[in-house]
């Protein structure tokens, strides 16, 4: 099933305000960056830098997105209130290998092939030859840098579904190094590393129950705030933030946390007291009207395990507190930011590869087509631009044509997603396209601002109105008055 995508020029809809070109987008931001003066041989500022930072798992709760009762976020709420906050994004894919592809090569997973984090982009033939965003950047002239998790890779395994995907040839410098994107974490006592580099340790959470899931699904409180490997990247850009350039700069940054295992320092898990926990809302039953094929996807092993140890509060409160200490990290990145001076001539992007779970539909992590794993935080931060919200369904696949469009350069013509500079002027504007997810081939979620449309492989089809049922427990699929909203969905899938 191919993903039916037409010209980005007649994607939007506005008697009065219609997309500018790339060029004449530029020297507005130019104009909108230089000084006041009465002089008119002012010299030109440089080319915007641009900070694009990546937060692992992160879902819609924190505070600027509605988030949880007492969610602790001050610089995540504090750069969306001065920014463009897309309040209705959704990833590519529920996964992270092919969310962080489809993301940085500007193609989606059932055009790339790319569907698991099984699948390495580095060997696909079809995405050797294109452009992807750092190589972008490059060859724009920006010095291109690195440090965390910016392609796919995990902190506990190295091999598997774990091998790290980054692309040495993309960057002038990375940090840890060219082939390594995280740096050595923070394990429990007793921790050993096996041949293949895979780290074992003994399990913090329900060591002692049965039927316990995998060791990797873990938390608690531990160690100090330096320790951890995020504390480790900041550390790195605030010093090359410090640094003097002649070249505009391309700096991505990858936090890791709130990713599994969810292990952060006591002072934030003493943000969220035990009582004052709210658990998500459920429903019974909530499965019944769902299709089959999703139901291989879910983790119910992992929440029966949850809800028969009455772990429930204590792995939601480990999630938060590791959101809590993410926002930390993200809050020492942009006062370094503002004390570089900088801050004026720098395009911010903030994102999440996918959201997350945390016992919806009897599920934890991602894997779903659902709106718990699709929706996600995007922040984009223009100087110069009036700082605002939209609601319009929007695709990360949409950031690299934002980014080449605000930067000033011509967009590649392999690029799927939609340039999100009209909204970011006009935040009321119409969008005609939605939100597509895909997972698995042949499995899709269209998203709009009020409907969420599913088509699985077998044929089977879920829809939600989000307009009157936020959580999507009731899947109107069945009923036959909500068929021409699903032909019309199912429309923009080929």
């Amino acid at each position: 099933m191919k993903i039916n995508r037409i010209s980005s020029y007649l994607r939007w809809r506005s008697p009065i305000l219609q997309p500018m070109s790339a060029l004449f987008r530029y020297m507005s931001l130019l104009l909108l960056l230089m000084p006041a003066s009465g002089c008119r041989h002012e010299s030109v500022p440089p080319p915007p830098d641009v900070l694009f930072i990546v937060v692992d798992d992160l879902n819609d709760w924190v505070g600027c997105l509605g988030g949880r009762a007492g969610v602790h976020t001050p610089n995540l709420d504090s750069l969306a209130a001065g920014a463009m906050l897309f309040t209705n994004a959704h990833c590519t894919a529920p996964s992270s290998a092919p969310s962080r592809t489809s993301v940085l090569t500007g193609v989606s997973p059932s055009t790339s092939g790319i569907y698991s984090d099984d699948n390495d982009w580095r060997e696909s033939p079809m995405l050797d030859t294109l452009m992807n965003l750092p190589g972008y950047f490059k060859n724009a002239g920006y010095e291109v840098k690195g440090a965390g998790k910016i392609f796919h890779a995990l902190t506990w395994t190295q091999s598997g579904y774990g091998l790290d995907q980054n692309d040495p040839e993309l960057w002038d410098t990375y940090y840890p190094s060219k082939t390594r994107s995280l740096p050595v974490e923070k394990w429990p006592p007793g921790y050993r590393s096996d041949s293949l580099g895979t780290i074992i340790w003994p399990a913090v959470a329900g060591a002692e129950t049965s039927n316990r899931p995998p060791g990797f699904f873990d938390w608690g409180p531990l160690g100090s705030v330096e320790e951890y490997a995020d504390h480790k990247v900041i550390d790195w850009a605030i010093g090359e933030l410090k640094k003097r350039s002649r070249k505009p700069q391309f700096l991505a940054v990858g936090l890791f946390r709130p990713h599994i295992p969810w292990f952060a320092p006591q002072e934030f898990f003493d943000l969220y007291p035990l009582d004052s926990i709210e658990l998500p809302k459920i429903k019974k039953d909530d499965l019944r009207d769902v299709s089959k094929a999703a139901l291989p996807w879910l983790r119910r092993d992992w929440h029966n395990w949850i809800v028969e140890n009455g772990f429930w509060k204590e792995a939601v409160r480990a999630y938060l507190a590791s959101i809590s200490y993410s926002d930390y990290q993200l809050g020492r990145l942009l006062d370094a930011l503002r004390e570089s001076g900088r801050m004026e001539n720098t395009i911010i992007v903030l994102w999440s590869d996918h959201g997350m779970h945390l016992g919806e539909k009897e599920q934890w992590e991602k894997f779903t087509l659902w709106e718990e794993s699709t929706r996600v935080p995007l922040i984009i931060r223009v100087p110069g631009m009036k700082p605002g919200s939209c609601k319009e369904a929007v695709s990360l696949l949409d950031i690299y044509p934002t980014l080449a469009e605000l930067s000033g350069g011509i967009l590649p013509a392999h690029l799927e997603g939609i340039s999100l500079v009209p909204l970011i002027d006009c935040p009321t504007l119409t969008r005609n396209e939605p939100a597509i997810t895909t997972f698995h081939e042949g499995n899709h979620a269209v998203r709009t601002e009020r409907w969420r449309y599913i088509r699985y492989n077998n044929g089977d089809e879920e829809l939600y109105d989000h307009r009157n049922d936020p959580n999507e427990f009731l899947n109107l699929a069945r009923d036959p008055q909500y068929r021409k909203i699903m032909v019309e969905l199912g429309g923009w899938l080929r």
